[in-house]
């Protein structure tokens, strides 16, 4: 008999316990199976990225690692839709990499970025719910893929140009169909449905199975897991409610003023529940002048 057992979400599991390297074995699993290769966690890197700052929309990447190979790797969790997310992962990337690039070093030192992203909306039009973006040259006469030369292989270890470059990874949840065709997909599952079956192999999901229960958390970390649970419930309502308004005014007046309305009209929903200027950013991506400018209209 298949008992089905609570687990907590991914997100919460980075936020309050695989900071811890007595977990490390669970994100290992994870990456290892994305990347297809076997990934050892030397570190968990806090920098201003990691802390949390709901005031400024940027700063939301929820976990970077430094594996063994010296490469950063950005985990991102990302429920709300953001019109511009694509654009933000870039930005989380670029400012990393500068980051972390020692001052008068060369260039070859910089560091390898990896960005991972589980996204909770359906980012573009694609129908796949896993996409990777790399960088490649390619020959606008002979359509040829420019390669390094051997001492270019053997100054910066690497057997691609893209290698050099930063990877990313777009996994949007809610494609997945719930059917696991292999390790990878049993970890997508278990991302969608907080739940891993009894046949599951990939690696760290029985390590995740052990840790990760809802049960094995103390009294008072299962009441604030189900508070922030609540509140993610709240903010997506909120944003779903107004989102479509904002987009049938969006169809009259042009997408850019009707995601400019909506995203005022979720700002004042906010302040009517009475919740605070750092939530109603955190939420909405507006600026503190911007919410003190609606809460002066409202009043």
């Amino acid at each position: 008999m298949n008992t089905k057992r609570k687990l907590i979400t991914f997100d919460w599991a980075i936020k309050r316990l695989l900071r811890s390297k007595a977990n490390f074995g669970i994100l290992e699993g994870f990456l290892s199976e994305l990347l297809k290769e076997d990934i050892i966690i030397l570190d968990v890197l806090e920098s201003e990225s990691n802390k949390e700052n709901k005031t400024d929309k940027f700063n939301r990447v929820d976990l970077k690692v430094r594996n063994s190979q010296q490469e950063i790797i950005i985990i991102e969790i990302q429920y709300d839709r953001e019109y511009d997310y694509l654009q933000r992962i870039f930005y989380g990337v670029s400012k990393t990499a500068i980051e972390y690039m020692e001052e008068g070093k060369a260039y070859t030192g910089i560091t390898k970025v990896i960005s991972i992203n589980i996204l909770y909306f359906d980012l573009g039009s694609g129908t796949d719910y896993i996409y990777k973006g790399t960088t490649r040259f390619i020959g606008l006469h002979d359509h040829d893929l420019l390669e390094l030369n051997e001492k270019q292989k053997q100054l910066f270890k690497k057997d691609s140009i893209e290698s050099l470059y930063p990877e990313y990874y777009l996994i949007k949840i809610n494609r997945f169909n719930d059917i696991a065709k292999d390790t990878l997909d049993e970890w997508i599952y278990f991302l969608k449905n907080e739940e891993i079956k009894e046949n599951f192999t990939a690696k760290g999901l029985k390590e995740a199975e052990k840790k990760l229960s809802i049960m094995a958390l103390p009294e008072e970390e299962q009441k604030a897991y189900e508070h922030y649970k609540d509140d993610l419930r709240y903010q997506a309502s909120m944003f779903e409610s107004s989102f479509g308004d904002g987009y049938n005014e969006g169809q009259a007046i042009g997408i850019e003023k009707g995601i400019e309305q909506t995203t005022k009209k979720i700002g004042l929903k906010l302040i009517q529940q009475g919740a605070t200027i750092e939530t109603i950013a955190a939420v909405t991506g507006l600026s503190v002048t911007a919410i003190e400018h609606l809460i002066s209209n409202e009043s």
